[in-house]
């Protein structure tokens, strides 16, 4: 295997002139996502922020300046290289952890939850640093037990201190099931890829489908008035969106209202009727929907494309990793962008329960862009020792 990844290596390495390279598609892949990303805030929050700030460009201005920040952060990551992580991995994830903490005291409140801290006008958002410091403490833990987690407590270990505690924490003091959800399966993503017990994790896996299954069936069949809390009366919603159109159905209705009218090719970029009000918040969770409308479903097909082809970049680089460091972190930040994707969309048509997840690099959201920016940034510098390892093996070749 590891010959097979080096001949790859090798064969790329033949391509460039120089030693220090890096996968310039994975580059420019962000770079057009970003740059998407700030076309669409500009145009679905233009309307919201006039009628908020009086300033159309709110939004976009401050998403715009999270960029730049995020920029900086993922150049000084590429050029740090990625070896700091076996020894700051855990301070990481223990600022994040400490932020968590600090939440209930320091944070401001927003629709019944406190999530954000604010430091000046910036607004910073702990449980993304946690997701940061859950991709560097996992995967400085497995690399330090050689790449594989070996034994039932080891294991244990490692799925209580990196999924279970941490989703905990975030969903304990931030009453954010979403990100919770989130840090869980990227801790457990790990776990999978460094545990060699397969047929165990496929039993635990249709275990939990069929639990959830049976749950979601349980909750569907309760009476209406005996709803209980408001998840599960979020679950009713989602089973029966139209039974509550001006509750907690509403924004689900109105975003399928907007996928709809978009057709194939969409109304047009800027375009859109849902965004005026009708959809709450249209430049954060629900953007997927207004894409829809603007630019079609060959549009949103495009979109969901080009995320593929930046996960597949991602996986490639960590295919052909130099180190368990290096493929580790990179399979953590492919977790949390493959998760966040497949969780917004699935959300704004309907096939999930509504909760908050935002879709990277497009949704407005300054701090949770800076740092994914800065991972990304992590996963060019495990590019770049891959090329430089294999154009030293290529140049010592006789």
């Amino acid at each position: 295997m590891a010959e097979k990844k080096m001949t790859r290596s090798r064969r790329r390495a033949q391509k460039i002139k120089y030693p220090k390279s890096f996968d310039y598609t994975l580059l420019f892949l962000l770079v057009f996502i970003i740059g998407f990303g700030l076309v669409m805030i500009c145009s679905t929050s233009s309307y919201s922020a006039m009628i908020k700030y009086g300033d159309a460009l709110y939004y976009f201005k401050r998403q715009l300046a999270f960029t730049f920040i995020g920029t900086g952060a993922m150049m000084l990551f590429y050029f740090l290289g990625y070896y700091w992580v076996n020894r700051l991995g855990r301070l990481v994830y223990g600022i994040g952890v400490l932020m968590m903490l600090l939440l209930p005291f320091l944070g401001t409140e927003s629709h019944g939850a406190k999530r954000w801290i604010y430091i000046g006008s910036v607004s910073i958002q702990p449980a993304e640093i946690l997701k940061f410091g859950v991709i560097c403490y996992g995967a400085w833990k497995i690399a330090s037990a050689g790449g594989v987690l070996k034994g039932r407590k080891n294991i244990f270990k490692f799925m209580m201190s990196d999924a279970a505690v941490p989703a905990l924490i975030v969903y304990m003091l931030s009453k954010n099931l979403s990100s919770g959800i989130i840090v869980f399966l990227i801790g457990m993503f790990l776990c999978f890829l460094a545990t060699p017990q397969i047929k165990k994790w496929v039993l635990a896996i249709v275990s939990l489908v069929g639990a959830s299954g049976l749950l979601v069936f349980g909750i569907a069949h309760l009476p209406t008035g005996n709803g209980g809390s408001f998840r599960v009366q979020r679950i009713i919603t989602w089973l029966h969106p139209e039974s509550d159109l001006t509750g907690t159905g509403y924004q689900t209705i109105q975003a399928l209202y907007a996928i709809g009218s978009g057709g194939f090719f969409g109304k047009g970029l800027g375009k859109s009727l849902q965004k005026l009000g009708y959809v709450p918040e249209s430049q954060n969770d629900m953007i997927f929907s207004i894409i829809c409308e603007e630019l079609g479903i060959f549009g949103a097909v495009c979109v969901i494309v080009v995320f593929a082809a930046l996960l597949y970049h991602i996986w490639d680089v960590a295919y052909n990793a130099k180190d368990s460091l290096g493929f580790y972190l990179c399979m953590g930040v492919f977790a949390q962008v493959a998760i966040q994707v497949i969780l917004n969309i699935a959300v704004v048509t309907n096939l999930i329960p509504n909760t908050g997840v935002s879709l990277p690099f497009i949704s407005y959201g300054g701090s949770s862009a800076a740092l994914l920016m800065a991972e990304f940034g992590l996963v060019l510098a495990v590019s770049r020792k891959t090329y430089e390892a294999a154009a030293k093996e290529e140049g010592q070749r006789p």
